[in-house]
């Protein structure tokens, strides 16, 4: 028998709207009530299920992790209110999670593709700019629609940040994604890889910290999304004290990036730029963190309302999945108080509904 679950409080069906009278019905949502009464009421202000757009189930400080430690990661992000990950590479094959009922959906990137010995070690498939293109095309077929490019890291030779492959052949690799059926996304600290990586037809952009005023009409005019991850972004003053002795205009480098972070974030926002929502969890990060990013993005000068847009309706959008409409499968978190007036209201939910079952 299909069990019903009757959503008493106001339900937002986006950033400026909502209305009242929303039930699950064997995991489907609907605006109609059923005959039936319902076998349990959660009370609360309504909201899609979280999206984490930057995330790495499967991945550990030591590259990737085995299958109980991964599933342990997604439970943590699942009981955090988050129902949709975007997986942003991941050294792990975690396509077995995508059968489970009891972790969120996951949107698989395969591998990101870094350069050899320019990137953290055991994290990514590492090639040469020659072996760029198939390395991609491998792993568009690997993943669910997304390959995930490491556009720069640290150049030991030049001591400072520096594009990761050759523009042409991130063009190159980009157009190969793109014949397969996938987008591509690019992990870019510095200022010149987001020239690089916008001249190539990127379809997302992570972290930009190096973004640049001249940039936003780019990302505006070819609707290139950014996810800023700014609570990795805060690591970077730590990052640069390691890096000091031996790196010193790196380590500037990436001091400079950080104290702009809040203000390129509301840069980009005010520019049109669309801004999504992502913690970068696994490794340094830990998991279970998207209340931290919402809250992250706010604090730069995000209304409340577009914080909680990155983390939710436009979000969903975005990747495909259904937001708070007739029909849809019920993926739902459910807020003690109004969290566009109170935004610690993302912290400890009072539900999380998966699939239209109450996971708490």
């Amino acid at each position: 028998m299909a069990e019903i679950i009757e959503f008493t409080g106001k339900v937002l069906t986006g950033p400026g709207s909502e209305q009242r009278g929303l039930w699950s019905v064997d995991g489907r949502l609907t605006f109609r009530r059923p005959a039936k009464a319902p076998d349990r009421s959660l009370a609360g202000w309504v909201l899609p299920g979280f999206v984490d757009a930057h995330c790495h189930i499967g991945l550990g400080v030591g590259g990737a992790v085995d299958a109980p430690t991964a599933e342990e990661q997604a439970r943590t992000d699942l009981d955090a209110g988050t129902t949709l990950v975007r997986d942003a590479g991941s050294p792990a094959d975690t396509r077995w999670l995508q059968d489970r009922r009891d972790v969120p959906v996951l949107i698989r990137a395969g591998r990101r593709v870094a350069r050899t010995r320019r990137y953290l070690r055991g994290f990514a498939e590492e090639v040469e700019p020659e072996g760029l293109v198939e390395a991609v095309r491998k792993q568009a077929r690997e993943g669910d629609g997304w390959v995930k490019l490491v556009g720069d890291w640290i150049d030991r030779d030049a001591g400072d940040l520096a594009p990761s492959f050759p523009a042409a052949v991130v063009r190159d690799a980009v157009q190969a994604a793109h014949d397969e059926g996938a987008r591509v996304t690019a992990h870019c600290f510095a200022e010149e890889t987001l020239d690089d990586v916008l001249d190539a037809g990127i379809d997302c952009v992570e972290h930009a910290t190096g973004l640049l005023p001249r940039h936003l009409p780019r990302f505006v005019e070819q609707k290139v999304p950014i996810v800023p991850t700014l609570i990795n972004i805060a690591t970077f003053p730590d990052i640069a004290a390691q890096a000091a002795p031996k790196f010193p205009r790196y380590a500037a480098h990436m001091r400079s990036l950080w104290g702009r972070r809040e203000e390129r974030v509301l840069e980009a926002f005010e520019a049109g730029v669309r801004i999504y929502a992502g913690t970068d969890a696994g490794s340094v990060i830990r998991h279970g963190r998207i209340a931290d990013e919402i809250l992250a993005l706010h604090a730069a000068g995000l209304p409340m309302a577009s914080a909680l847009d990155a983390a939710c309706w436009s979000a969903r959008e975005w990747l495909g999945a259904d937001g708070l409409e007739e029909g849809a499968r019920a993926d739902v978190v459910v807020c003690r108080e109004d969290p566009r007036k109170v935004p610690e209201a993302v912290h400890g939910l009072a539900h999380v509904v998966l699939g239209g079952r109450v996971i708490r």
